[in-house]
């Protein structure tokens, strides 16, 4: 794998809480280039990584973070 073959487009959402402008939910969306006989171990390791992901846990019950991947 090259620095091109993994994307990401992250989008948040933000909702005023009082006076206070507060991050709510996260979502990840990936693009993989990968052949095709690799990708049912990325997908794995997709579904396992926030569990492992420090920024993940950090803001476990705070914000709701979502992802996906997608292959190309």
């Amino acid at each position: 794998m090259g620095p091109d073959d993994l994307t990401s487009e992250v989008t948040g959402e933000i909702e005023k809480d009082g006076a206070v402008l507060v991050v709510r939910r996260i979502h990840v969306k990936y693009t993989l280039k990968m052949p095709e006989d690799k990708r049912e171990t990325a997908r794995g390791v997709h579904e396992m990584h926030a569990d492992r992901c420090p920024v993940a846990r950090s803001i476990k019950g705070a914000i709701a973070v979502t992802t996906e991947v997608v292959f190309s």
